[in-house]
This record gives structure tokens, C-alpha cells and sequence, in this order.
């Protein structure tokens, strides 16, 4: 936000209808969805089981690439595509090892190599 927004008067600001967002917080970026929903860690979602995390992990890295790829549709800069382009091929490569990961955990599992969270039963 702050290199789109760099030297921006606030009249600029105001005419695209983000003077909140500048009064609070300038040029700099402030962690939100584009909604202006602040992130919270609330979003973060882990269950103690180790496939259905890698599960929401692989969701999660699909997500971004899909805003990612929703962003490249609205943008005509070259030099912020560039980044967006490095950030989802990275959220690629995510999704790959997370993948690996999970057909590691799984092959595990058939072989009777139970993972389990490491909690022991309480009372035996």
C-alpha cells in the first residue's frame, strides 16, 4: 500500500473514499482484508489432528493464490504484478509441500504408524 500510495496527497485519498484508512494509518499497510476486516487469529484454525490441519493449510495456500489471481485481474502496474506474481508462485510451492506432507502423513497411516497428538489419555 505504501509504495501504490507513496507522495499520494490527501485529496487523492479522499477522493477514492479511504480517508479513514489514511487518517489512521497514513501510507502504511495495516493488516485487513480488502472488506477492512482487521486480521485477528481468529483465522487461524488448528485442531490438534495433523491431516485435518494440513488440510486447512492446502485450503488456506488456495485462498491466497486466488486473491492473488483475483489482484492480477485489477492490476495494470507492472511493478506491483511483479511482486503479486513472486507472492502466489510461492503460495504454488506452498501448497505442493503441504501436499507432500499429507500424502506422507497418509502412506504412514496405512502402514499402522499411528500419529497421534502426543496427548496421553488421562486415568491410565
Amino acid at each position: 500500500m505504501s509504495q501504490l500510495s507513496k507522495c499520494a496527497p490527501p485529496e487523492e485519498w479522499e477522493k477514492l473514499q479511504s480517508w479513514e484508512y489514511y487518517s489512521d494509518n497514513g501510507a502504511s499497510v495495516y493488516p485487513q482484508s480488502s472488506q477492512g476486516s482487521p486480521f485477528n487469529a481468529a483465522s487461524i484454525a488448528v485442531t490438534g489432528n495433523p491431516l485435518t490441519n494440513l488440510y486447512e493449510d492446502l485450503a488456506a495456500e488456495q485462498k491466497a493464490r486466488a486473491v492473488y489471481d483475483n489482484i492480477l485481474r485489477l492490476s495494470d502496474d507492472a511493478d506491483v504484478n511483479e511482486v503479486i506474481k513472486f507472492l502466489r508462485q510461492r503460495e504454488v510451492v506452498h501448497f505442493q509441500r503441504f501436499g507432500e506432507a499429507l500424502d506422507k502423513m497418509q502412506s504412514e497411516l496405512k502402514q499402522k504408524k499411528i500419529m497421534g497428538t502426543g496427548l496421553k489419555k488421562c486415568g491410565k
